[in-house]
């Protein structure tokens, strides 16, 4: 099955990935990209959009609620979106990306 992947900023200023629907014109699977500061520079994490509150990744956002759709999705953030969504790891040649806790960083 072929996912439309999309990366966008909300009018909230929110940076989410989800698949897109086309036939409603809306993301789907919604997941809330957060940069997290380290010492080394900047981390990412992939959460649920209702975490903590809701540890599935679902729910649906308007197209009309998007204000920026970013040109591509890097690989390996399209691959960790898929295992968010599926729960099924997906083989990289990174190890120990997984978190605990509903999310998953990068």
């Amino acid at each position: 099955m072929q996912y439309d992947i999309r990366l966008v900023k909300l009018v909230t200023g929110e940076t989410v990935m989800g698949s897109y629907d086309a036939q409603k014109a809306c993301l789907k699977d919604i997941v809330l990209i957060q940069s997290i500061p380290t010492g080394a520079g900047v981390q990412l994490a992939i959460l649920p959009y209702g975490f903590p509150l809701e540890e599935a990744v679902e729910g649906e956002i308007a197209e009309r609620n998007i204000i920026y759709t970013f040109s591509k999705v890097p690989e390996e953030l399209s691959k960790k979106y898929l295992e968010a969504k599926s729960s099924i790891r997906i083989a990289s040649g990174i190890e120990g990306l997984g978190n605990k806790g509903g999310g998953i960083l990068l």
